[in-house]
């Protein structure tokens, strides 16, 4: 064994790649759940069955969407890693048991609907859901960066941006829980515009049209 491969395990040094690996599955599994929640009412004409599952879509889109950022922000975020050691394969384990259990709370919103104190109940559990993930990749990308289990070289773009939204997507996650408490329907249409907010890359997209208008201006 070589002095530095004996230096690594003494320091309890792990490769990522199979973390990235299982994680990549992991996400694939949860994200393909939720399409299993896409049920139509029986009763009347196929077309009214098809639009009355109204809520089903709305909650597939939304938790799709915020699987989706959740591994956007852990890409970004295990490619900048060097090594990975115990302590982050088990915050990890973490994010992902939150990620895989998102369907559950998805299946309550879409099955509560018209049901008031079941939307209560069915949103709050969603958003505090959807809360979790947001913190626990916080958490991930904290102590990557504390414990120096980053390559040393400036982070990506893609990670930078997750940082610079990370406290205001947590602040508009507790504020949505909270309205949700009296008002469950508006709370779900404020998830789906966090989730928009934290997808959709604003500043770069601001850049390519700048980048249109002076290209067509030349």
């Amino acid at each position: 064994m070589s002095p530095a491969s004996s230096t690594d395990n003494k320091k309890g040094w792990l490769s990522k790649t199979r973390l990235e690996a299982f994680s990549d599955g992991v996400f694939a599994i949860a994200i393909t759940l939720l399409v299993l929640d896409i049920a139509v009412r029986p009763g009347g004409s196929p077309l009214d069955e098809f639009f009355s599952a109204w809520p089903s879509y709305v909650g597939y889109v939304v938790s799709f969407l915020t699987i989706g950022v959740a591994w956007i922000g852990h890409t970004a975020l295990t490619d900048e890693l060097d090594h990975v050691d115990p302590v982050f394969l088990r915050l990890n384990l973490l994010l992902l048991l939150v990620v895989v259990f998102l369907p559950f709370p998805t299946s309550l919103v879409t099955e509560a609907f018209g049901d008031r104190d079941a939307e209560r109940v069915a949103a709050t559990v969603y958003g505090v859901t959807m809360l979790a993930i947001r913190l626990l990749g916080i958490a991930l990308d904290h102590y990557a960066d504390r414990e120096g289990l980053y390559a040393d070289r400036e982070p990506d773009v893609e990670l930078t941006r997750g940082r610079r939204k990370d406290l205001s997507g947590v602040i508009l996650y507790v504020i949505a829980i909270l309205v949700g408490l009296v008002f469950p329907g508006i709370a779900v249409t404020t998830y789906f515009g966090i989730t928009l907010y934290l997808v959709i890359p604003f500043r770069e997209l601001g850049r390519l049209l700048r980048r249109g208008r002076s290209a067509g201006t030349a």
